[in-house]
């Protein structure tokens, strides 16, 4: 399947990281490109618009609720998203062994089901609110693939219990994970932000 997507190149495209915006339930491609901007302004931008619909709604893949992932449809939409940025890198001429997402909600979670399925498919990942995709199969090494976990200890949708053991498996995956915490629920916040930020310019660059 193919996305609907923004593509904004960097000046040095090919060296630059380019980083995958994958927005929340019922978003759409405009809605983290300002948050990109303020991630890294010299990179690439590519972001997507959820092509599993619910209703009026844009997301990345299928639910049985609120908080209830349809598994197979996850891992089904992970691999498609996996090859259709390998494909679109190709394309547009940017390093896929470049790319960072930047993931909420629904967005992370499908950004997480590709962490759970390849080894080392990004370069690093900013996962803004996620939940753990699944839970059956053996995770892929993960050791060059650093992670920033934002949470909420007050998330109705994510519990705190969830977000650490999301860290806990990727860490058994050999992957260095950031949790950093703030108590704004499941909304984004600039705290939130600036310590993604922070981590970025560290960890990933």
């Amino acid at each position: 399947m193919s996305y609907e997507y923004i593509y904004q190149a960097a000046e040095n495209q090919a060296e630059a990281n380019t980083l995958l915006l994958l927005h929340g339930t019922g978003g759409t491609e405009h809605d983290l490109l300002d948050i990109a901007q303020f991630i890294d302004p010299k990179a690439n931008i590519l972001s997507l618009r959820g092509n599993e619909p619910e209703g009026p709604m844009n997301r990345f893949f299928k639910r049985h609720g609120e908080g209830n992932l349809d598994i197979e449809n996850l891992k089904y939409h992970a691999k498609d998203l996996y090859n259709f940025i390998g494909a679109l890198a190709t394309e547009k001429g940017f390093d896929p062994a470049k790319v960072v997402p930047i993931g909420y909600s629904n967005g992370a979670n499908i950004a997480g089901g590709v962490l759970y399925l390849f080894d080392n498919p990004f370069k690093g990942a900013i996962l803004l609110h996620p939940m753990v995709p699944f839970r059956d199969g053996t995770m892929p090494n993960l050791t060059h693939t650093p992670v920033f976990i934002g949470a909420g200890s007050n998330d109705p949708i994510c519990a705190p219990s969830e977000s650490e053991e999301l860290k806990t498996s990727l860490q058994s995956a050999g992957s260095p994970v950031t949790l950093h915490w703030e108590n704004y629920g499941h909304s984004l916040s600039m705290p939130e932000l600036q310590a993604a930020k922070g981590w970025y310019a560290t960890a990933v660059g």
